[in-house]
């Protein structure tokens, strides 16, 4: 009898998935290999694992394999973490990425996981929070560094450093109040931010705030810069903006609450690599909260 660790993740992607096209995108895999993996893994085994007819369901005996085939995969991943070299691992590392990170300590991120891991392959995608959950949650990303915690009993999640807000306004704009005078750029109309800052401001000011979202921090930074508005955004992004005096820090009495974000991964039985990235994401953003 004679079985891969391919084989193996290819049976549980499609007991999980409930179908091979589906288990064919999250291995990045056509169909057919997806196919041809089950059948060679059920002719070394000497038994059908999924009933053809019913969409997929594991058989009896499928049903039987998928706790050892956890345990087979839990191992490898404790045999590649305790005993391997971690620069030997070679994969495609997916990781979905919240801007607000993506404008402050994703390259060192990346560049300390290269380090650790030389020869894995990665791919960012950059979405909002809420979007980024789904992605996590439907195996289309390997970690998620989003606004967090992701509420789910597969999900582990790892806390970083919460980024401070402020009050930013360009130097020759003479408002103080975010009820007068200015719109308020902030986060996209779709993130948590905007939502608990709409609040915020509803409660304060009723419907005399106006405010305008973006889905660039970038643009947001540029737009209060050139006096088209007052900010309500990450203090420590706003470091170039304010050392060249482009913006100002005001204080209206008050400040929206700081963004608390999660490095957060399915906490599968192959998931070594997602579980080291998730500590070295924890260790680059605690860095880069003390230098800033």
């Amino acid at each position: 009898m004679h079985f891969t660790l391919d084989q193996i993740r290819a049976f549980l992607a499609v007991t999980r998935t409930g179908n091979v096209r589906k288990a064919a995108e999250e291995l990045h895999l056509t169909q057919p290999a997806i196919t041809a993996r089950i059948k060679t893994l059920e002719t070394a085994l000497g038994v059908e694992l999924f009933d053809r007819s019913a969409s997929m369901q594991p058989t009896k005996s499928g049903m039987a394999l998928i706790g050892y085939a956890e345990q087979y995969l839990k191992l490898n991943s404790l045999i590649q973490r305790n005993v391997g070299q971690p620069e030997q691992v070679e994969t495609l590392f997916r990781i979905g990425v919240s801007e607000t990170i993506v404008q402050s300590w994703l390259p060192d991120f990346i560049a300390a996981l290269r380090t650790e891991f030389p020869r894995i392959t990665v791919e960012i995608d950059v979405d909002i929070s809420r979007n980024l959950r789904e992605r996590l949650l439907g195996n289309a990303v390997d970690l998620a560094l989003l606004m967090g915690p992701v509420s789910d009993y597969r999900v582990e999640n790892i806390a970083l450093p919460a980024f401070e807000m402020t009050w930013l306004r360009a130097p020759d704009l003479a408002v103080s109040d975010p009820a007068k005078g200015a719109p308020v750029i902030t986060f996209a109309r779709d993130t948590r931010p905007f939502r608990l800052l709409k609040e915020e401001l509803m409660e304060r000011y009723g419907s005399s705030a106006v405010i305008f979202p973006s889905s660039s921090l970038s643009a947001c930074f540029r737009l209060v810069a050139a006096g088209l508005g007052i900010g309500a955004l990450p203090l420590s992004l706003a470091a170039d903006y304010l050392a060249s005096g482009q913006v100002e820090r005001f204080d209206p009495g008050w400040t929206p609450a700081p963004l608390g974000f999660t490095a957060s991964f399915l906490a599968s039985p192959d998931a070594m690599v997602s579980a080291r990235a998730a500590e070295i994401a924890q260790r680059t953003a605690v860095a880069y909260d003390k230098n800033n």
